[in-house]
């Protein structure tokens, strides 16, 4: 069975946007390093006029094959009349308020989102790209596999959490930790089975 990754950036205090969700001042930390981290480690990741300006679009895709991504977050997209952000995976937006995909190669989902990643983690193929937003990452953290946070070095005191949800806790494992000059560090976990409390000692 294939794997939920949220792949997402964050500030210190763990906030993936500023309150309204506007998240270009993460860009000011795109030094040289980090760009060949995200070029040659996590190439998949990328949008697509990403990988085109690097001259890597023609690669095969590595870890994942799928992304899902929230309305919000593929409205960004939308503003600036590109309708498939990421043509070279399968795209699913998660929406109840848009009736008809502007793309061919864009897919919606509506109603129980959760359900629909479960039926997706059962077919063969890479991983599957949590793109976000809080909210849908929210519905969603009951199925994520891994998480791969981009920690970037700015604290913002108030935004967009990484998951909007009620409280419940769960477990995971650091797998790696990479730092680099710009100050930001990429930490990658991986869920923790769940205990079954017994209420005995």
């Amino acid at each position: 069975m294939r794997k939920l990754s949220y792949f997402v950036a964050a500030s210190i205090d763990g906030f993936i946007g500023a309150p309204d969700g506007e998240a270009d001042f993460f860009t000011r930390h795109l030094t040289a390093d980090f760009v060949e981290y995200l070029k040659n480690e996590a190439p998949d990741t990328l949008p697509t006029a990403a990988r085109r300006a690097f001259g890597i679009d023609d690669e095969p895709n590595r870890e994942y094959d799928t992304i899902i991504q929230g309305r919000a977050s593929y409205d960004l997209a939308l503003r600036i009349g590109v309708t498939s952000p990421y043509a070279h995976l399968r795209e699913y937006v998660a929406s109840n308020s848009i009736t008809q995909s502007p793309d061919p190669n864009v897919r919606i989902v509506s109603g129980d989102i959760a359900a629909a990643v479960r039926d997706l983690k059962k077919e063969d193929g890479l991983g599957i790209y949590l793109c976000g937003g809080a909210h849908l990452a929210g519905q969603l953290i009951g199925e994520v596999d891994e998480l791969v946070i981009k920690t970037y070095p700015v604290v913002l005191g108030a935004g967009m959490p990484m998951f909007s949800a009620p409280f419940r806790l769960a477990d995971f494992a650091l797998e790696s930790l990479r730092s680099f000059d710009n100050g930001a560090v990429v930490r990658k976990y991986a869920r923790k089975p769940e205990v079954e409390h017994t209420g005995q000692d």
